[in-house]
Protein backbone atom coordinates (compact mmCIF):
# COMPACT_ATOMS: atom_id res chain seq x y z
CA UNK A 1 0.00 0.00 0.00
CA UNK A 2 1.40 3.40 -1.04
CA UNK A 3 2.99 5.88 2.22
CA UNK A 4 0.30 8.49 1.09
CA UNK A 5 -2.42 6.04 2.73
CA UNK A 6 -0.67 6.51 6.29
CA UNK A 7 0.15 10.71 5.74
CA UNK A 8 -3.15 10.84 5.03
CA UNK A 9 -4.61 8.63 7.54
CA UNK A 10 -1.73 10.98 10.39
CA UNK A 11 -3.96 14.10 9.54
CA UNK A 12 -6.66 15.84 11.33
CA UNK A 13 -10.13 16.56 9.60
CA UNK A 14 -12.83 16.63 10.94
CA UNK A 15 -16.32 18.07 9.06
CA UNK A 16 -15.54 21.61 7.83
CA UNK A 17 -12.01 20.95 9.11
CA UNK A 18 -10.62 19.24 5.70
CA UNK A 19 -8.15 21.56 4.83
CA UNK A 20 -5.06 19.58 5.84
CA UNK A 21 -6.03 16.88 3.59
CA UNK A 22 -7.27 18.92 0.88
CA UNK A 23 -3.81 20.62 0.88
CA UNK A 24 -2.17 17.11 0.73
CA UNK A 25 -4.31 16.01 -1.72
CA UNK A 26 -3.58 19.52 -4.06
CA UNK A 27 0.28 18.72 -3.62
CA UNK A 28 -0.54 15.54 -4.91
CA UNK A 29 -2.53 16.07 -7.80
CA UNK A 30 -0.51 19.47 -8.85
CA UNK A 31 2.87 16.94 -9.27
CA UNK A 32 0.72 14.96 -11.83
CA UNK A 33 0.21 18.05 -14.09
CA UNK A 34 -3.23 17.72 -14.46
CA UNK A 35 -6.07 20.63 -14.09
CA UNK A 36 -7.63 20.55 -10.89
CA UNK A 37 -10.86 21.47 -9.91
CA UNK A 38 -12.85 22.58 -6.43
CA UNK A 39 -15.50 23.92 -5.52
CA UNK A 40 -16.70 26.59 -2.77
CA UNK A 41 -17.06 23.51 0.05
CA UNK A 42 -13.99 22.70 -0.73
CA UNK A 43 -14.08 19.17 -2.50
CA UNK A 44 -11.09 18.84 -4.81
CA UNK A 45 -11.23 16.81 -7.90
CA UNK A 46 -8.10 16.08 -10.76
CA UNK A 47 -9.15 15.60 -14.34
CA UNK A 48 -7.95 12.36 -16.15
CA UNK A 49 -8.23 12.43 -19.85
CA UNK A 50 -9.82 16.30 -20.28
CA UNK A 51 -12.01 16.93 -23.51
CA UNK A 52 -12.39 13.29 -24.29
CA UNK A 53 -15.46 12.02 -26.09
CA UNK A 54 -16.75 9.63 -23.94
CA UNK A 55 -18.50 9.64 -20.47
CA UNK A 56 -17.89 12.10 -17.49
CA UNK A 57 -16.65 9.44 -14.66
CA UNK A 58 -16.46 10.37 -11.25
CA UNK A 59 -15.00 8.83 -8.08
CA UNK A 60 -14.80 10.27 -5.15
CA UNK A 61 -13.66 9.73 -1.41
CA UNK A 62 -14.73 11.95 1.13
CA UNK A 63 -12.10 14.08 3.42
CA UNK A 64 -13.17 14.28 6.73
CA UNK A 65 -13.96 11.64 9.54
CA UNK A 66 -15.78 11.94 12.89
CA UNK A 67 -14.69 14.04 15.35
CA UNK A 68 -15.86 16.64 18.16
CA UNK A 69 -16.08 19.92 18.54
CA UNK A 70 -15.30 22.54 21.72
CA UNK A 71 -18.15 23.54 23.02
CA UNK A 72 -17.70 24.60 26.17
CA UNK A 73 -15.47 24.39 29.66
CA UNK A 74 -16.36 23.39 32.91
CA UNK A 75 -15.14 25.33 36.04
CA UNK A 76 -12.76 22.14 36.81
CA UNK A 77 -11.34 22.58 33.32
CA UNK A 78 -13.19 19.96 31.69
CA UNK A 79 -13.95 19.84 28.29
CA UNK A 80 -17.53 20.17 26.64
CA UNK A 81 -18.11 18.50 23.38
CA UNK A 82 -20.37 18.10 20.43
CA UNK A 83 -20.13 15.14 18.18
CA UNK A 84 -19.49 15.97 14.21
CA UNK A 85 -20.77 13.02 12.48
CA UNK A 86 -22.62 9.13 14.05
CA UNK A 87 -20.34 9.36 17.23
CA UNK A 88 -21.32 6.55 20.30
CA UNK A 89 -20.54 7.81 23.66
CA UNK A 90 -19.43 4.13 24.42
CA UNK A 91 -17.02 3.61 22.41
CA UNK A 92 -15.33 6.92 22.84
CA UNK A 93 -15.45 6.58 26.63
CA UNK A 94 -11.31 6.60 28.17
CA UNK A 95 -10.20 7.29 24.69
CA UNK A 96 -7.07 9.83 23.96
CA UNK A 97 -8.09 12.31 22.28
CA UNK A 98 -6.73 15.72 20.87
CA UNK A 99 -7.77 19.13 20.70
CA UNK A 100 -6.46 20.50 17.00
CA UNK A 101 -5.62 24.58 17.68
CA UNK A 102 -3.24 26.29 15.40
CA UNK A 103 -0.77 26.67 17.49
CA UNK A 104 -0.61 22.82 17.67
CA UNK A 105 -2.25 19.72 19.58
CA UNK A 106 -4.06 19.54 23.07
CA UNK A 107 -3.84 16.19 24.35
CA UNK A 108 -6.77 14.72 26.37
CA UNK A 109 -8.31 11.46 27.99
CA UNK A 110 -11.81 11.26 27.78
CA UNK A 111 -13.19 11.21 31.44
CA UNK A 112 -14.48 7.82 32.88
CA UNK A 113 -15.19 6.58 36.40
CA UNK A 114 -12.87 3.83 37.65
CA UNK A 115 -14.42 0.71 39.13
CA UNK A 116 -13.41 1.76 42.17
CA UNK A 117 -15.89 4.79 42.27
CA UNK A 118 -19.01 2.88 41.89
CA UNK A 119 -18.76 -0.21 43.65
CA UNK A 120 -22.27 -0.60 45.47
CA UNK A 121 -24.04 1.62 43.16
CA UNK A 122 -26.99 -1.51 42.13
CA UNK A 123 -28.64 1.21 39.08
CA UNK A 124 -28.43 0.80 35.57
CA UNK A 125 -25.95 3.60 33.98
CA UNK A 126 -28.33 5.02 31.08
CA UNK A 127 -26.26 4.65 27.20
CA UNK A 128 -23.53 7.26 27.11
CA UNK A 129 -23.88 10.16 24.15
CA UNK A 130 -20.97 11.22 22.97
CA UNK A 131 -21.85 14.98 24.34
CA UNK A 132 -22.21 13.21 27.58
CA UNK A 133 -18.52 12.81 27.61
CA UNK A 134 -15.66 15.45 29.05
CA UNK A 135 -12.35 15.77 27.60
CA UNK A 136 -9.78 15.73 30.45
CA UNK A 137 -6.50 18.01 29.21
CA UNK A 138 -5.05 18.29 32.64
CA UNK A 139 -6.13 21.48 33.23
CA UNK A 140 -6.69 23.23 36.90
CA UNK A 141 -9.70 25.20 35.86
CA UNK A 142 -11.48 27.05 33.38
CA UNK A 143 -8.88 29.60 33.21
CA UNK A 144 -5.78 27.45 33.10
CA UNK A 145 -8.21 25.69 29.87
CA UNK A 146 -8.07 28.52 28.04
CA UNK A 147 -4.06 29.89 28.91
CA UNK A 148 -3.69 26.27 27.27
CA UNK A 149 -4.73 27.57 24.14
CA UNK A 150 -8.79 25.80 24.31
CA UNK A 151 -11.19 28.09 22.44
CA UNK A 152 -14.89 27.08 21.31
CA UNK A 153 -15.50 25.56 17.91
CA UNK A 154 -11.76 23.96 17.86
CA UNK A 155 -12.24 20.18 16.42
CA UNK A 156 -11.23 17.48 18.79
CA UNK A 157 -9.57 14.04 17.06
CA UNK A 158 -8.80 10.81 18.06
CA UNK A 159 -4.89 9.94 18.58
CA UNK A 160 -3.72 7.80 15.73
CA UNK A 161 -2.62 4.61 16.33
CA UNK A 162 -1.45 3.12 13.47
CA UNK A 163 0.02 -0.35 13.51
CA UNK A 164 0.35 -2.84 11.27
CA UNK A 165 -0.92 -6.35 12.32
CA UNK A 166 1.20 -9.27 13.20
CA UNK A 167 1.03 -11.19 10.24
CA UNK A 168 0.93 -8.05 7.96
CA UNK A 169 -1.96 -7.72 6.29
CA UNK A 170 -4.28 -5.72 8.17
CA UNK A 171 -3.80 -2.31 9.24
CA UNK A 172 -5.54 -0.86 12.36
CA UNK A 173 -5.77 3.32 12.09
CA UNK A 174 -8.36 5.73 12.75
CA UNK A 175 -10.02 7.74 9.77
CA UNK A 176 -10.22 4.60 7.73
CA UNK A 177 -13.40 5.98 7.01
CA UNK A 178 -12.64 7.57 5.21
CA UNK A 179 -8.86 8.87 3.99
CA UNK A 180 -9.00 5.19 2.33
CA UNK A 181 -11.32 6.85 -0.35
CA UNK A 182 -9.30 9.91 -0.17
CA UNK A 183 -6.28 8.18 -0.97
CA UNK A 184 -7.57 5.90 -3.80
CA UNK A 185 -8.29 8.92 -5.84
CA UNK A 186 -4.56 9.91 -5.74
CA UNK A 187 -4.00 5.67 -5.89
CA UNK A 188 -6.23 6.29 -9.42
CA UNK A 189 -4.72 9.31 -10.21
CA UNK A 190 -1.13 7.76 -10.07
CA UNK A 191 -2.22 4.96 -12.35
CA UNK A 192 -4.31 6.15 -15.14
CA UNK A 193 -2.97 9.92 -15.33
CA UNK A 194 -1.31 8.47 -18.49
CA UNK A 195 -3.34 5.71 -19.76
CA UNK A 196 -5.84 5.95 -22.15
CA UNK A 197 -8.99 6.38 -21.44
CA UNK A 198 -12.34 6.16 -23.21
CA UNK A 199 -13.82 8.43 -20.81
CA UNK A 200 -13.41 11.57 -18.90
CA UNK A 201 -12.19 10.94 -15.71
CA UNK A 202 -12.62 12.81 -12.28
CA UNK A 203 -10.96 11.71 -8.87
CA UNK A 204 -10.85 13.45 -5.84
CA UNK A 205 -12.92 13.65 -2.47
CA UNK A 206 -15.79 15.48 -0.80
CA UNK A 207 -15.61 17.71 2.41
CA UNK A 208 -18.60 16.91 5.24
CA UNK A 209 -20.17 13.68 3.93
CA UNK A 210 -20.30 12.60 7.63
CA UNK A 211 -22.67 15.41 8.60
CA UNK A 212 -25.32 15.43 5.50
CA UNK A 213 -22.84 14.30 2.31
CA UNK A 214 -22.68 17.70 1.52
CA UNK A 215 -19.66 18.44 -0.22
CA UNK A 216 -20.90 15.45 -2.72
CA UNK A 217 -23.91 17.47 -3.50
CA UNK A 218 -22.19 20.66 -4.70
CA UNK A 219 -18.83 18.80 -6.23
CA UNK A 220 -21.62 16.51 -8.32
CA UNK A 221 -22.99 19.93 -9.63
CA UNK A 222 -19.76 21.66 -10.66
CA UNK A 223 -18.07 18.47 -12.72
CA UNK A 224 -21.52 16.86 -13.95
CA UNK A 225 -20.61 13.55 -14.48
CA UNK A 226 -22.64 10.88 -16.38
CA UNK A 227 -21.23 8.05 -13.93
CA UNK A 228 -20.21 8.75 -9.61
CA UNK A 229 -18.76 5.84 -7.74
CA UNK A 230 -18.14 6.45 -4.24
CA UNK A 231 -15.37 4.90 -2.51
CA UNK A 232 -16.00 4.08 1.00
CA UNK A 233 -15.24 2.51 3.75
CA UNK A 234 -17.83 0.53 5.29
CA UNK A 235 -18.25 -1.51 8.28
CA UNK A 236 -18.05 -5.22 8.67
CA UNK A 237 -20.71 -7.22 10.97
CA UNK A 238 -18.23 -10.61 10.84
CA UNK A 239 -16.75 -10.88 14.21
CA UNK A 240 -20.24 -9.73 15.72
CA UNK A 241 -22.49 -12.72 13.82
CA UNK A 242 -23.06 -11.09 10.01
CA UNK A 243 -24.65 -12.96 7.90
CA UNK A 244 -23.63 -12.87 3.70
CA UNK A 245 -24.75 -9.73 3.05
CA UNK A 246 -23.08 -7.39 6.11
CA UNK A 247 -19.23 -7.61 5.25
CA UNK A 248 -16.10 -9.54 5.99
CA UNK A 249 -12.47 -8.83 6.04
CA UNK A 250 -10.68 -9.85 3.43
CA UNK A 251 -13.08 -11.20 0.87
CA UNK A 252 -13.09 -8.96 -1.40
CA UNK A 253 -14.56 -5.04 -2.16
CA UNK A 254 -18.70 -4.43 -1.30
CA UNK A 255 -21.20 -4.53 -3.84
CA UNK A 256 -23.44 -1.99 -2.05
CA UNK A 257 -26.59 -3.03 -3.47
CA UNK A 258 -28.93 -1.15 -1.10
CA UNK A 259 -28.68 1.43 1.55
CA UNK A 260 -31.60 3.55 3.23
CA UNK A 261 -30.46 6.51 0.70
CA UNK A 262 -29.77 4.65 -2.34
CA UNK A 263 -31.20 1.58 -4.48
CA UNK A 264 -28.12 0.50 -6.87
CA UNK A 265 -28.83 1.71 -10.13
CA UNK A 266 -29.45 -1.46 -11.80
CA UNK A 267 -27.34 -0.90 -14.84
CA UNK A 268 -24.50 -0.23 -13.62
CA UNK A 269 -24.68 -2.88 -11.18
CA UNK A 270 -24.80 -5.57 -13.76
CA UNK A 271 -21.82 -3.76 -15.73
CA UNK A 272 -19.70 -3.94 -12.21
CA UNK A 273 -20.47 -7.17 -11.60
CA UNK A 274 -19.96 -8.48 -14.86
CA UNK A 275 -16.70 -6.67 -14.72
CA UNK A 276 -15.20 -7.91 -11.30
CA UNK A 277 -16.13 -11.83 -12.77
CA UNK A 278 -14.50 -11.36 -16.29
CA UNK A 279 -11.30 -10.30 -14.16
CA UNK A 280 -11.62 -12.47 -11.44
CA UNK A 281 -11.92 -9.97 -9.01
CA UNK A 282 -13.26 -10.88 -5.43
CA UNK A 283 -16.19 -9.39 -4.42
CA UNK A 284 -19.16 -9.30 -1.62
CA UNK A 285 -22.92 -8.02 -2.26
CA UNK A 286 -23.53 -5.74 0.90
CA UNK A 287 -26.57 -4.74 2.56
CA UNK A 288 -25.86 -1.09 4.57
CA UNK A 289 -27.30 0.36 7.58
CA UNK A 290 -25.91 4.21 6.52
CA UNK A 291 -25.43 5.63 2.71
CA UNK A 292 -22.72 7.13 1.13
CA UNK A 293 -22.06 10.57 -0.99
CA UNK A 294 -24.11 8.40 -3.82
CA UNK A 295 -26.54 9.32 -2.15
CA UNK A 296 -26.39 13.17 -3.35
CA UNK A 297 -24.85 12.81 -6.49
CA UNK A 298 -27.83 10.51 -7.31
CA UNK A 299 -30.11 13.46 -7.05
CA UNK A 300 -27.88 16.30 -8.68
CA UNK A 301 -29.73 17.99 -11.85
CA UNK A 302 -31.59 15.45 -14.19
CA UNK A 303 -30.27 12.25 -12.79
CA UNK A 304 -26.93 10.67 -12.25
CA UNK A 305 -26.02 6.95 -12.47
CA UNK A 306 -24.06 6.34 -9.19
CA UNK A 307 -22.97 3.24 -7.79
CA UNK A 308 -20.70 2.58 -4.30
CA UNK A 309 -17.71 0.47 -4.20
CA UNK A 310 -16.82 -0.54 -0.49
CA UNK A 311 -13.60 -1.33 1.45
CA UNK A 312 -14.13 -3.50 4.07
CA UNK A 313 -13.33 -2.39 7.54
CA UNK A 314 -14.14 -3.37 11.45
CA UNK A 315 -14.99 -1.20 13.87
CA UNK A 316 -15.35 2.80 11.99
CA UNK A 317 -17.00 5.58 13.57
CA UNK A 318 -14.22 4.67 16.72
CA UNK A 319 -10.87 5.70 17.59
CA UNK A 320 -9.40 2.62 15.87
CA UNK A 321 -10.47 0.48 12.76
CA UNK A 322 -9.06 -2.14 10.61
CA UNK A 323 -8.69 -3.53 7.05
CA UNK A 324 -7.52 -5.83 5.06
CA UNK A 325 -4.69 -5.51 2.39
CA UNK A 326 -6.15 -8.18 0.19
CA UNK A 327 -9.65 -6.47 -0.19
CA UNK A 328 -7.55 -2.91 -0.34
CA UNK A 329 -5.72 -4.41 -3.60
CA UNK A 330 -9.71 -5.77 -4.66
CA UNK A 331 -10.99 -2.55 -4.50
CA UNK A 332 -7.79 -1.15 -6.56
CA UNK A 333 -7.98 -3.29 -8.79
CA UNK A 334 -11.58 -3.14 -9.76
CA UNK A 335 -11.58 0.43 -9.93
CA UNK A 336 -9.09 0.59 -11.91
CA UNK A 337 -11.06 -2.20 -14.70
CA UNK A 338 -14.03 -0.32 -14.46
CA UNK A 339 -12.79 2.76 -15.36
CA UNK A 340 -11.18 1.30 -18.00
CA UNK A 341 -14.12 -0.28 -19.39
CA UNK A 342 -16.75 2.64 -19.52
CA UNK A 343 -16.81 4.11 -23.34
CA UNK A 344 -19.67 5.23 -24.86
CA UNK A 345 -21.36 2.08 -25.97
CA UNK A 346 -21.01 1.20 -22.24
CA UNK A 347 -22.27 3.68 -20.98
CA UNK A 348 -25.84 3.29 -23.03
CA UNK A 349 -25.75 0.11 -22.44
CA UNK A 350 -25.68 0.53 -18.65
CA UNK A 351 -28.24 3.26 -19.48
CA UNK A 352 -30.34 0.83 -20.94
CA UNK A 353 -30.35 -1.55 -18.19
CA UNK A 354 -31.83 1.09 -15.38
Amino acid sequence: MDSLYKDLLELPAAPSFEKPVRDYMRKVMESYQVPIHQDKLGSIFAQVNPGAKGPRVMVAGHMDEVGGLVVGVTKQGLIKLMALGGMNGDVFLSQRMNIITDEGIIPGVTASKPPHLTRGDTTTPPAIKFEDLLLDIGADSEEHAKELGVKIGQQVISENQYTVSKDGKKIFSKAWDNRFGAGMALDLLKTLHQEPLDCELFVGATVQEEVGLRGAQTATYMLEPDIFIAVDASPCADVFGGDDVSGHLGKGFLVRFVDPVALMHQGIKKHILEVADHHKIKYQHYQSKGGTDAAKAQLSQSGVVVATIGMPARYIHSNTSMIHLDDYQAVKDMLVALIKSINEKTYQTIQANV
